[in-house]
């Protein structure tokens, strides 16, 4: 080979390396089925490191002209056509490893692979109402009277006026929270909320703080745009926020993301000076308090706790909510309401990515949020979480006893378990889908792996004892073989 890199050129050596076997291979000097040369072979002929050789032929592969065999090095894949011309098929392997956004963790891909089939698992891991406790009658009587003429076209892109004006009314009289129409933009469900806000408001590099537990450790979209991420630890009365001040300090953070009502996983509620502290904190450092709130009207004792939004004073916190954990899932509404500067660039992200909300479900929202058996659905909605959650606690009593340590919540559709001596937490998770159970890890949520989350809101009230049942029999034949491992 006469051909050597030029050291000298700002071209990097493994791209000049890639860009000539590029080229002989689309000239046909290297027909498909054909071999390179080995990776040391090459580094010693051209005088480079075999990382760079490496580097090189793992462009060349990226570019799907190449693949790496085992026991034949790298072959060439590029096949010719009826006319002789060369195929040159996308590597599709190389796109799906790619791009801006993270997989989601194994362990939750494969939760939501399996409550998507048509196999009747008790699903003990996916946070939405079961059949029971959805307002059908309520829903029933708003379709009746949906002109469907009206609502054929584009809606307005941060959301129906009416629902907002709905959503407005709704945050004054239930959550005491003042709002107008014109600071609501309305969402795809809390989640695009998140996204929005992470996509708008924050740079790839910005610390933010988390709470740990949290349903914000299992979303891939913090660190999809190169986020800076810290832990709060959750206690019995929430995360401690002097603890933001030493992340300030240190870290410089920008954003705090909470879920302080019924919190998920642990159903915990920060406590009434915890938020009074945490509001302090951020009007003296300037950092910005997202409020997730998904579960506050679900309180079981009817007693109302105040969210932050609703003790904010000063303009430091956007609040999120939805209507998925208090009336459907499958509506798909959420909201933002905060200041109208902030909520003027979320809308303009939402115009680019899906042009606005769909309207019908817009109308049926605001049908639902305005109707006058909204309180009668929502005492039902509470007794009915409520009956579920003793049916859970029972069961798991009389199935492990106080093997199993938990603090029961007082709102909210989520159970946080401590289970007991040191297990594997995929054999554990394997065998309860054997069984026919499907839980949350801990580990997904960013806590102990000693944790597991039993969301109990999804299951029928007949088959809570039977779905604890399944899941200790499969925790005691996980000890039960561990026990008897040969040391």
């Amino acid at each position: 080979m006469e051909w050597k890199p030029d050291k000298s050129l700002q071209v990097p050596v493994y791209i000049q390396i890639s860009d000539y076997f590029e080229t002989r291979i689309l000239n046909g000097e290297y027909p498909s089925g054909s071999s390179l040369p080995s990776e040391r072979a090459l580094a010693a002929l051209l005088d480079v490191n075999r990382s760079t050789i490496i580097s090189a032929y793992d462009q060349l592969n990226s570019l799907g002209i190449v693949k790496r065999v085992k026991g034949f090095g790298t072959v060439v894949t590029l096949q010719k056509n009826e006319e002789g011309n060369v195929k040159r098929v996308p590597n599709w392997e190389e796109y799906v490893k790619g791009g801006m956004r993270h997989l989601n963790d194994p362990i939750t891909r494969q939760i939501h692979k399996i409550v998507g089939t048509d196999k009747p698992y008790l699903n003990f891991a996916i946070g939405e109402l079961s059949p029971d406790l959805f307002p059908v009658k309520l829903m029933q009587e708003a379709h009746s009277q949906l002109e469907l003429s009206q609502y054929l076209g584009y809606e307005h892109i941060q959301g129906n006026l009416r629902l907002r004006e709905t959503i407005s009314e709704h945050l004054r009289q239930y959550r005491h929270i003042p709002s107008t129409a014109s600071s609501v933009l309305v969402t795809s469900g809390a989640q695009q909320a998140l996204q929005l806000i992470i996509q708008c408001l924050l740079q790839p590099g910005d610390a933010i703080a988390i709470e740990d537990p949290s349903y914000c450790y299992s979303l891939p979209i913090f660190h999809s745009a190169g986020l800076r991420t810290y832990r709060l630890p959750v206690e019995r009365n929430g995360i401690d926020p002097e603890q933001i001040v030493s992340l300030y300090k240190q870290h410089r953070i920008k954003m705090v993301f909470v879920n302080p009502i019924f919190h998920n996983p642990t159903g915990t509620t920060l406590s009434y000076e915890r938020r009074k502290r945490l509001l302090e904190i951020s009007t003296k450092y300037g950092i910005a308090i997202v409020e997730d709130d998904p579960y506050s009207l679900t309180s079981y004792d009817h007693d109302t706790r105040s969210t932050l939004k609703s003790m904010d004073q000063d303009g430091s916190v956007l609040y999120v909510s939805s209507l998925s954990k208090i009336v459907s899932s499958g509506l798909r509404i959420g909201w933002i309401t905060g200041p109208q500067s902030v909520i003027q660039r979320l809308t303009d992200a939402k115009q680019q990515l899906d042009f606005g909300h769909s309207n019908i479900p817009q109308w049926i929202a605001s049908q639902l949020l305005s109707s006058g058996e909204l309180d009668n659905h929502l005492t039902k909605l509470r007794t009915g979480l409520l009956s579920k959650l003793e049916l859970t606690v029972n069961a798991l009593r009389a199935e492990l006893g106080d093997e199993v340590r938990f603090q029961a919540p007082l709102g909210g559709i989520h159970l946080w378990c401590e289970l007991p001596g040191e297990w594997d937490e995929l054999k554990l998770f394997n065998l309860a889908i054997d069984n026919g159970v499907v839980f949350t890890p801990g580990s997904t949520l960013g806590s102990s792996s000693r944790r597991v989350r039993l969301t109990y809101s999804k299951v029928d009230d007949l088959l809570i004892p039977q779905g604890i049942r399944k899941f200790a029999e499969a925790f005691r034949s996980l000890n039960s073989a561990t026990a008897n491992k040969p040391r």
